[in-house]
């Protein structure tokens, strides 16, 4: 009886200390796709799945939901998808992610990410004042994950101050935080360049 117990006991602590999966939506945006203002005001304003935008050009894009933890597909538009959320009628998504351009293993924005960083901000200039936003750094598996963490940390922080003094944004409203290749996108390839960016997502 008593090893039953102990048994137990050690399936539910194991139980506990298991992460929970959570299925979140993540517009992604690929290198060079337009990013909407009012798509960003939108997700960053609402506090939930992964949407991967088609390589059309500088166009809004119809996007793939892939719920994280599954593979399930869908198209639409992000407007429409986020439009449909208010409505109730599909989960909004809760994050968006885009592929900042960084010189090679440094937190130097290189000029190719500006465009996107500087609708990002317009889009963060939509919300209620005093909204918070998180800057979260991600990389690939590449290199140690000690390495990568910093690596992800500066690169948020990057981003953060681009966000300040090119674009005024208060700094006490964008929290950063960096978790290395510990969240990847594509988690079957760890070194997927689509695991490599910068995502945010109203706090």
């Amino acid at each position: 009886m008593i090893r039953y117990f102990s048994t137990l006991a050690l399936a539910i602590a194991a139980a506990l200390a298991t992460p929970l999966v959570k299925a979140e939506k993540v517009m992604v945006y690929r290198e060079g796709q337009l990013v909407i203002p009012q798509d960003v005001a939108d997700v960053l304003g609402n506090t939930r799945s992964i949407h991967l935008l088609d390589d059309a050009p500088a166009a809004p894009a119809k996007a793939t939901a892939v719920a994280t933890g599954s593979r399930v597909n869908a198209s639409a538009r992000p407007s429409e998808s986020t439009r449909a959320a208010r409505n109730g009628s599909k989960a909004p998504a809760s994050a968006l992610s885009l592929p900042v351009r960084f010189a090679f293993d440094s937190a130097e924005i290189l000029p190719a990410a500006r465009i996107q960083l500087d609708a990002l901000a317009k889009g963060i200039k939509l919300l209620a004042p005093g909204s918070i936003v998180t800057v979260e750094g991600h990389t690939d598996a590449k290199g140690s994950p000690a390495y990568n963490l910093e690596l992800s940390r500066n690169r948020a922080r990057a981003v953060r101050d681009y966000l300040v003094h090119e674009h005024g944004i208060d700094a006490a409203r964008l929290k950063t935080v960096g978790y290395g290749p510990s969240q990847p996108i594509e988690d079957t390839d760890p070194y997927s360049a689509i695991n490599r960016r910068v995502q945010f997502r109203g706090a």
